[in-house]
């Protein structure tokens, strides 16, 4: 019979080669997809799209690709860093001879753990921001507001983050044998109270909202709202252009804390009746209960990840099979989360197409309600836009769409409005 250890070493090597085997044999896939196809914009959109348009949404891709393939090689070799290779093992014991056994020495921990990683993931984004984003145009971020940026997400993420790590840690020491339980509620309950904070408190730290001032636009909304049962706290414009010409619109916040939201290059781009078949797309989710269901498997799949994680801290060979040595003392609850967290994403990428071909019927059924209470015309020209000023690729990978896309591609979307 193998041993516990060697197979949960095993297992790992196995996941990891097959994982990043697939990842790269995907985007190799996506980068040749969009190459070969570079040269001519498909017939179905030969006289909306400009050929210009076409090749530098190719290119566009084609760059994201070449570093996202980086960032997966990166990711891949430092979860082997993290674990067979003993970086995790030398943080925990670099820790407890600073700081000795107790519930301080795993907040910092993790918190270390995530600072380190962050730092050595930093130059790839600031390659994205200020490189890819750059040399197409998109990147409206200045080095000083990048700065400010990231030092209030720390401020944020300690003020949010350090109250409920310290308490998902306090659970797995004392919770008892049912501590997932509780920690499962606590994490419910977290991020409900997150939903209903973000558009007063959380989200105006970053960016700036005024009052939508456009009273046709206004109207034209609320009548549509009014129709579809929805009832917001109000309509605001979001400075998006600050950092980025990418364009978007969405509904945020929880219950009563409900407000819509429209980017300042979205309403730059679109016109009214554009603007409401996007609304009307927006609103077919919510008719459909599309973000309810969502949460809901999202808090069914916390709870049973969490349920693992309350077996597998228990087993010796979790530790040692994944490179760490456990303290005899007790204290190891930490450990069991950051190596819970970095190995569970092995598993669920394999069944990521299952979520994302959900996402996209979703949408597809939120165009349909789109087509049904506004103008089909309206939603295509608005998507087209959309798809041409955010540099989308018009001829993704088919395999590459299964596994990634949450949204369908253009050519699926648009087929199905008969305009």
């Amino acid at each position: 019979m193998m041993n516990p250890s060697f197979a949960m070493t095993l297992s790992l090597a196995i996941l990891l080669i097959a994982n990043l085997l697939t990842k790269l044999w995907l985007s190799g896939r996506q980068v040749r997809h969009v190459a070969q196809h570079r040269a001519q914009v498909p017939t179905a959109f030969a006289h909306t799209i400009t050929l210009q348009a076409h090749q530098k949404a190719a290119d566009y891709t084609l760059a994201k690709s070449r570093v996202s393939m980086l960032d997966m090689a990166l990711d891949a070799a430092m979860l082997l860093g993290w674990t067979l290779l003993g970086g995790l093992d030398l943080l925990n014991q670099v820790t407890l001879n600073v700081m000795g056994i107790g519930m301080a020495q795993q907040v910092i921990l993790v918190v270390s753990f995530a600072l380190i990683g962050g730092l050595i993931g930093l130059p790839l984004s600031l390659y994205q921001t200020f490189g890819v984003e750059q040399r197409f145009g998109f990147n409206h971020t200045t080095v000083r507001l990048w700065l400010s940026d990231m030092a209030k997400g720390l401020l944020v993420g300690a003020v949010l983050g350090l109250p409920i790590l310290w308490l998902i840690l306090w659970l797995m020491d004392s919770g008892g044998p049912r501590w997932w339980l509780y920690a499962w509620a606590a994490l419910v309950a977290y991020q409900l109270l997150v939903m209903w904070i973000a558009p007063n408190f959380i989200m105006p730290l970053f960016n700036k909202f005024t009052p939508l001032e456009d009273d046709t636009l206004k109207t034209r909304v609320t009548a549509l709202m009014d129709r579809a049962g929805f009832k917001a706290k109000g309509f605001f414009v979001m400075d998006g252009s600050r950092r980025s010409a990418h364009s978007n619109a969405f509904f945020t916040g929880f219950g009563a804390s409900k407000r819509v939201v429209f980017f300042d290059t979205l309403l730059a781009q679109l016109n009214g009746d554009e603007m409401e078949a996007v609304l009307a797309h927006e609103l077919g989710h919510f008719k459909h209960r599309h973000i309810l269901k969502m949460m809901a498997t999202n808090f069914a799949m916390s709870l049973a990840g969490l349920a693992l994680l309350g077996w597998l801290s228990q087993q010796i060979w979790f530790y040692t099979g994944l490179g760490i040595t456990p303290n005899l003392n007790g204290g190891n609850s930490a450990l069991a989360l950051l190596l819970f967290m970095l190995t569970l994403p092995l598993l669920t990428f394999f069944v990521s197409p299952l979520s994302a071909r959900r996402s996209r019927r979703f949408e597809f059924e939120a165009d349909a309600y789109a087509v049904a209470n506004s103008q089909a015309s309206a939603l295509s020209s608005a998507l087209l836009k959309l798809y041409q000023d955010n540099a989308s690729t018009l001829t993704p990978d088919p395999w590459f769409v299964a596994f990634y896309y949450s949204h369908p591609p253009a050519s699926q979307r648009l087929a199905r409005f008969n305009v």
